[in-house]
């Protein structure tokens, strides 16, 4: 029992470290994906993957609470992935993601 306690204490800090992340999407008929990272407990980031035949352009705003939103322009080719980032000033504790895009 005392081990299980150990080990339950010793994961505690790596729990803590995820912030919940919600997107917002507007794809305009483009055949992409994203996948979300919580990269440091400052810094935000999502990989934009395209699909289709056609390239696309991606608008990602990056919203952390009272600070100043971030904005990240992005050109992603077919049958490609590009990442995005964003660093704040503060600790994130929840973090919200608009991603927009349209066929370039």
């Amino acid at each position: 029992m005392k081990k299980f306690c150990c080990v339950l204490l010793a994961l505690l800090p790596v729990t803590a470290f995820a912030y919940p992340i919600d997107v917002e999407k507007h794809l305009n008929g483009v055949s992409v994906d994203y996948n979300t990272h919580d990269t440091d407990y400052d810094i935000g980031s999502i990989t934009v993957n395209n699909y289709g035949n056609t390239p696309a352009e991606c608008t990602v705003l990056f919203v952390n609470g009272p600070e100043n939103p971030r904005t990240r322009r992005i050109q992603v080719p077919a049958g490609r992935s590009v990442d995005a980032s964003a660093k704040f000033t503060r600790s994130i504790i929840k973090l919200r993601i608009t991603l927009t895009c349209q066929a370039k």
